[in-house]
């Protein structure tokens, strides 16, 4: 029965809406599938699965939609940066941390990356200012990291705190890496204007070529595939490491950088719900109050919060912000 003109609008209006959800949904619980594969797999083993099978995710999309590769090697070279930055060196790093905290924890330590992308690019562009509203959210963010950390909490019968501080601050060099990366793109693949898949595509396929060589060493380890453990990293890397960047691209396209950038915000509450309820992990008040925290000071860092509220009461996508730091057009990556 074919459909009326009406019907296919809503039909329309309503895929970047389901692919908002996946989104929110496949990159919250990205923690999980981290610690799920933990369990026959070392991190390095973790990381190298994921990157592998994202890598042939975005292939397949290239390939079956004609999309062409940029040819200028400097354009390649700064992408083997990027892969480096905002593949390798995190997704290592938290795969470790994974080994010392629970899932839900590292997921709002995740959600720093906005932060460390504002710190990054007031220090690294000389064209950005750290305003009141940047100074103001950078304050609050990182109170809410300490909050997090809860270093009062420290008794001499926690034999266990240094190892989970150890983790913990791992987490936050990961999302520093993050922040190099964005204004690392921001500053020398932006102003190319290339293709968002592609673009992923390269970065996320030098990032396993330069993971390879450490194979010998990452692979090392005994392995135990279990459904449980192979289900896991067949998400982490097929949907979270790969298709997670078309979506990301669809809705920016959609709804605009700034509606999209939202996402970030439901991350660490997806990782927190779906490490206590699928896991069983605790979830203390210093992760609920530092995360609250956090995205707090995101919101303000940023100043997402007008430009939304502008668009949302237009009802179409608002236009993007000529200057300061755009995290969310990061294809996030735990």
């Amino acid at each position: 029965m074919p459909t009326s003109p009406d019907q296919s609008a809503s039909i329309r209006a309503g895929i970047p809406l389901a692919q908002y959800l996946a989104l929110a949904l496949t990159w919250g619980t990205s923690f999980l599938f981290i610690k799920v594969g933990l369990e026959g797999l070392s991190p390095g083993q973790v990381v190298l699965a994921r990157m592998i099978l994202g890598t042939c995710a975005l292939a397949a999309v290239v390939l079956l939609g004609r999309r062409r590769l940029p040819r200028d090697p400097a354009v390649w070279g700064h992408l083997a940066i990027v892969g480096s930055l905002l593949c390798v060196i995190p997704f290592l790093l938290f795969s470790w941390a994974e080994l010392r905290i629970p899932s839900g924890l590292a997921s709002v330590l995740n959600a720093t990356t906005p932060l460390m992308t504002i710190l990054v690019a007031t220090v690294a562009i000389k064209a950005e200012r750290l305003g009141a509203a940047h100074l103001t959210g950078l304050v609050l963010g990182f109170t809410g990291v300490l909050v997090v950390f809860a270093p009062w909490s420290a008794t001499a019968a926690s034999p266990t705190q240094g190892d989970d501080l150890l983790a913990k601050a791992a987490c936050l060099v990961a999302t520093l890496c993050y922040g190099i990366a964005f204004v690392w793109l921001r500053r020398f693949i932006a102003p190319r204007r290339l293709p968002a898949i592609p673009t992923a595509f390269i970065q996320v396929g030098l990032g396993t070529l330069i993971l390879l060589p450490l194979t010998p060493w990452l692979g090392a380890s005994p392995v135990t595939l279990t459904p449980r453990v192979v289900w896991s990293m067949l998400a982490l890397g097929m949907l979270g490491t790969g298709l997670a960047y078309v979506w990301n691209t669809n809705i920016v396209n959609a709804w605009g950088a700034v509606r999209a950038s939202t996402v970030t915000y439901l991350t660490p509450l997806v990782g927190v719900v779906a490490g206590a309820v699928i896991l069983g992990e605790p979830v203390p008040p210093s992760s609920v109050v530092g995360g609250v925290v956090i995205i707090t000071g995101i919101v303000i860092g940023n100043g997402a919060w007008r430009p939304l509220l502008h668009a949302i009461a237009r009802n179409r996508p608002e236009p993007d912000r000529p200057h300061g730091p755009r995290p969310a057009e990061k294809t996030e990556t735990p």
